[in-house]
């Protein structure tokens, strides 16, 4: 039987990634906004609570960011 090892943690690149799931959630609720005027009442404010929720999403990745950026300035540990 094989033994597998877990791949080492690799910090280097999560600021960048979260920069972009960021922007992807930007993208996502400003065409959800375009997408409000052809919707029903019920489809608005279904879309209306997912923004709110991605709002709070993008608000996290940020946080995360500043977490990622501070370790990245100490090294990691």
């Amino acid at each position: 039987m094989a033994h597998h090892r877990p791949n080492p943690d690799d910090r280097s690149d999560n600021i960048e990634k979260l920069q972009d799931m960021v922007q992807n959630t930007i993208e996502n609720i400003e065409k959800a906004e375009e997408t409000m005027q052809f919707a029903s009442p019920e489809e608005r404010e279904q879309i209306r609570e997912k923004n709110k929720r991605r709002e709070e999403a993008i608000a996290a990745m940020r946080a995360e960011i500043k977490d990622e950026a501070a370790a990245r300035e100490n090294g990691y540990r």
